[in-house]
Protein backbone atom coordinates (compact mmCIF):
# COMPACT_ATOMS: atom_id res chain seq x y z
CA UNK A 1 0.00 0.00 0.00
CA UNK A 2 1.59 3.60 -0.74
CA UNK A 3 1.59 5.77 1.88
CA UNK A 4 0.33 9.38 1.77
CA UNK A 5 1.79 11.95 4.62
CA UNK A 6 -0.53 14.94 5.47
CA UNK A 7 1.67 17.08 7.51
CA UNK A 8 -0.18 20.44 8.48
CA UNK A 9 -1.00 23.24 11.02
CA UNK A 10 -4.86 24.53 11.80
CA UNK A 11 -3.97 27.83 11.14
CA UNK A 12 -3.19 27.83 7.32
CA UNK A 13 -6.39 28.39 5.25
CA UNK A 14 -5.21 26.51 2.58
CA UNK A 15 -4.57 23.51 5.01
CA UNK A 16 -8.37 23.61 5.60
CA UNK A 17 -8.83 23.75 1.69
CA UNK A 18 -6.20 20.40 1.43
CA UNK A 19 -7.79 18.63 4.65
CA UNK A 20 -11.66 18.66 2.78
CA UNK A 21 -9.97 17.21 -0.08
CA UNK A 22 -7.25 14.65 1.17
CA UNK A 23 -9.18 11.71 2.44
CA UNK A 24 -10.92 11.33 -0.83
CA UNK A 25 -7.98 11.00 -2.62
CA UNK A 26 -6.19 8.64 -0.24
CA UNK A 27 -9.62 6.28 -0.46
CA UNK A 28 -9.45 7.11 -4.64
CA UNK A 29 -5.96 5.70 -5.04
CA UNK A 30 -6.15 3.26 -2.33
CA UNK A 31 -2.99 4.68 -0.06
CA UNK A 32 -2.88 5.18 3.87
CA UNK A 33 -3.46 8.27 5.00
CA UNK A 34 -1.35 9.20 7.83
CA UNK A 35 -1.98 12.91 9.46
CA UNK A 36 1.10 14.41 10.85
CA UNK A 37 0.45 17.66 13.35
CA UNK A 38 3.56 20.29 13.07
CA UNK A 39 4.01 23.63 14.24
CA UNK A 40 4.68 25.76 11.49
CA UNK A 41 5.41 28.54 13.60
CA UNK A 42 8.39 26.81 14.40
CA UNK A 43 9.22 26.38 11.03
CA UNK A 44 8.97 29.78 10.40
CA UNK A 45 10.71 31.07 13.06
CA UNK A 46 13.83 28.22 12.34
CA UNK A 47 13.99 28.20 8.76
CA UNK A 48 11.43 30.33 6.66
CA UNK A 49 11.78 33.85 7.24
CA UNK A 50 9.87 35.14 4.01
CA UNK A 51 6.85 34.70 5.78
CA UNK A 52 7.23 37.46 8.46
CA UNK A 53 8.95 39.49 5.75
CA UNK A 54 6.03 39.34 3.83
CA UNK A 55 3.19 40.31 6.76
CA UNK A 56 5.66 42.95 7.98
CA UNK A 57 5.85 44.38 4.30
CA UNK A 58 3.01 43.29 1.92
CA UNK A 59 2.84 43.96 -1.53
CA UNK A 60 -0.57 45.59 -1.74
CA UNK A 61 -1.56 43.80 -5.36
CA UNK A 62 -0.39 39.95 -4.37
CA UNK A 63 -2.34 40.41 -0.87
CA UNK A 64 -5.52 41.51 -3.32
CA UNK A 65 -5.03 38.90 -5.10
CA UNK A 66 -4.07 35.93 -2.36
CA UNK A 67 -7.60 36.74 -0.96
CA UNK A 68 -9.12 36.40 -4.35
CA UNK A 69 -7.71 33.05 -4.76
CA UNK A 70 -8.45 32.22 -1.46
CA UNK A 71 -12.60 33.27 -2.13
CA UNK A 72 -12.14 31.06 -5.61
CA UNK A 73 -10.78 28.08 -3.41
CA UNK A 74 -13.67 28.45 -0.42
CA UNK A 75 -16.24 28.46 -2.91
CA UNK A 76 -14.77 25.68 -5.00
CA UNK A 77 -14.90 23.34 -2.30
CA UNK A 78 -18.15 24.90 -0.69
CA UNK A 79 -16.04 25.84 2.21
CA UNK A 80 -16.10 29.61 3.95
CA UNK A 81 -12.84 31.04 4.83
CA UNK A 82 -13.35 33.97 7.37
CA UNK A 83 -10.26 36.31 8.77
CA UNK A 84 -10.18 35.24 12.42
CA UNK A 85 -9.25 37.98 14.81
CA UNK A 86 -6.70 35.99 15.97
CA UNK A 87 -4.34 35.22 13.25
CA UNK A 88 -0.79 35.92 11.49
CA UNK A 89 0.24 39.40 12.35
CA UNK A 90 -3.12 40.26 14.12
CA UNK A 91 -3.14 42.28 17.05
CA UNK A 92 -3.04 38.52 18.81
CA UNK A 93 -1.30 35.71 16.83
CA UNK A 94 -2.45 32.39 16.69
CA UNK A 95 -0.74 30.05 18.94
CA UNK A 96 -1.74 26.13 17.29
CA UNK A 97 0.21 24.62 19.39
CA UNK A 98 -2.53 23.36 22.02
CA UNK A 99 -5.09 22.46 19.01
CA UNK A 100 -2.20 20.52 17.24
CA UNK A 101 -1.41 18.58 20.21
CA UNK A 102 -4.69 18.16 20.63
CA UNK A 103 -4.35 15.94 17.37
CA UNK A 104 -2.57 13.52 18.54
CA UNK A 105 -4.80 12.18 21.55
CA UNK A 106 -7.49 12.46 18.41
CA UNK A 107 -4.83 10.42 16.25
CA UNK A 108 -4.74 7.66 19.29
CA UNK A 109 -8.37 7.44 19.43
CA UNK A 110 -9.23 6.75 15.82
CA UNK A 111 -11.32 10.17 15.35
CA UNK A 112 -8.39 12.72 13.65
CA UNK A 113 -10.90 13.15 10.64
CA UNK A 114 -13.44 14.50 13.01
CA UNK A 115 -11.52 16.12 15.21
CA UNK A 116 -9.66 18.29 12.41
CA UNK A 117 -12.95 19.04 10.73
CA UNK A 118 -14.07 20.48 14.08
CA UNK A 119 -10.84 22.55 14.70
CA UNK A 120 -10.86 23.71 10.95
CA UNK A 121 -14.56 24.94 11.18
CA UNK A 122 -14.21 26.36 14.61
CA UNK A 123 -11.07 28.74 13.45
CA UNK A 124 -12.11 29.24 9.91
CA UNK A 125 -15.62 29.61 9.68
CA UNK A 126 -16.74 30.29 12.98
CA UNK A 127 -13.50 32.69 13.39
CA UNK A 128 -13.13 31.17 17.26
CA UNK A 129 -9.61 31.56 19.16
CA UNK A 130 -8.72 27.66 19.04
CA UNK A 131 -6.01 28.11 21.59
CA UNK A 132 -8.32 28.67 24.31
CA UNK A 133 -9.51 25.36 26.20
CA UNK A 134 -12.89 25.63 26.05
CA UNK A 135 -12.86 26.19 22.35
CA UNK A 136 -10.80 23.39 22.14
CA UNK A 137 -12.99 20.98 24.79
CA UNK A 138 -15.73 21.75 22.02
CA UNK A 139 -13.94 20.17 19.08
CA UNK A 140 -12.78 17.74 21.31
CA UNK A 141 -16.85 16.78 21.76
CA UNK A 142 -17.89 17.49 18.74
CA UNK A 143 -15.09 14.61 17.21
CA UNK A 144 -16.57 12.47 19.90
CA UNK A 145 -13.94 12.43 22.61
CA UNK A 146 -13.45 13.05 25.90
CA UNK A 147 -13.17 16.14 27.03
CA UNK A 148 -11.33 15.38 29.77
CA UNK A 149 -8.73 13.03 29.10
CA UNK A 150 -7.97 15.27 25.90
CA UNK A 151 -7.07 17.89 27.72
CA UNK A 152 -5.06 15.96 30.05
CA UNK A 153 -3.27 14.58 27.02
CA UNK A 154 -3.15 18.60 25.22
CA UNK A 155 -0.34 19.17 28.50
CA UNK A 156 1.02 16.10 28.78
CA UNK A 157 5.02 16.13 28.19
CA UNK A 158 4.68 12.54 25.84
CA UNK A 159 2.14 15.00 22.95
CA UNK A 160 4.73 18.04 23.65
CA UNK A 161 7.88 16.03 22.67
CA UNK A 162 5.46 14.49 19.85
CA UNK A 163 5.17 17.64 18.50
CA UNK A 164 8.74 18.71 18.42
CA UNK A 165 9.69 15.63 16.84
CA UNK A 166 7.25 15.95 14.13
CA UNK A 167 8.18 19.64 13.67
CA UNK A 168 11.57 18.68 13.57
CA UNK A 169 11.54 15.66 11.36
CA UNK A 170 9.43 18.04 8.57
CA UNK A 171 12.29 20.45 8.31
CA UNK A 172 15.11 17.94 8.58
CA UNK A 173 12.93 16.34 5.40
CA UNK A 174 12.82 19.56 3.61
CA UNK A 175 9.38 20.49 4.58
CA UNK A 176 9.46 24.67 5.13
CA UNK A 177 5.31 25.40 5.21
CA UNK A 178 1.25 23.74 5.92
CA UNK A 179 -0.13 21.96 3.82
CA UNK A 180 2.76 20.01 2.90
CA UNK A 181 2.58 15.92 1.58
CA UNK A 182 4.94 13.29 1.17
CA UNK A 183 4.09 10.29 -1.11
CA UNK A 184 6.28 6.77 0.00
CA UNK A 185 8.25 9.21 2.55
CA UNK A 186 10.18 10.55 -0.61
CA UNK A 187 8.53 12.71 -3.44
CA UNK A 188 6.94 16.16 -1.40
CA UNK A 189 3.92 17.76 -2.74
CA UNK A 190 3.55 21.81 -1.19
CA UNK A 191 -0.10 23.20 -1.12
CA UNK A 192 -3.51 22.79 -1.07
CA UNK A 193 -3.28 22.82 -5.32
CA UNK A 194 -0.52 20.21 -6.13
CA UNK A 195 -3.24 17.26 -5.13
CA UNK A 196 -3.38 16.05 -9.53
CA UNK A 197 0.29 15.63 -8.93
CA UNK A 198 -0.04 13.54 -5.82
CA UNK A 199 -3.34 11.61 -7.42
CA UNK A 200 -0.62 10.92 -10.29
CA UNK A 201 2.09 9.86 -7.83
CA UNK A 202 0.12 7.69 -6.08
CA UNK A 203 -1.72 5.40 -8.93
CA UNK A 204 1.79 5.39 -11.05
CA UNK A 205 1.21 7.49 -13.61
CA UNK A 206 3.84 10.44 -12.83
CA UNK A 207 7.23 10.48 -13.37
CA UNK A 208 8.25 12.48 -10.66
CA UNK A 209 11.34 11.13 -9.02
CA UNK A 210 11.34 12.91 -6.18
CA UNK A 211 14.03 15.24 -7.54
Amino acid sequence: MRLLEFFFDFSSPWTYMAYVQVEALARDTGAELAWRPFYVAAVFRGINHSVAAMRAQPVPAKLAYYKLDMSRWADRLGIRIGRPPVYGNGSKPLNSARALRGAFHAIDHGRISEYAGAVFRAYWEDLEDVSEPAVLAACARKAGLDAAAFAADIDALESRTRLEQNTEEFISRGGFGTPTFFVDRTSMFFGNDRLDFIREALDGTSVDKGR
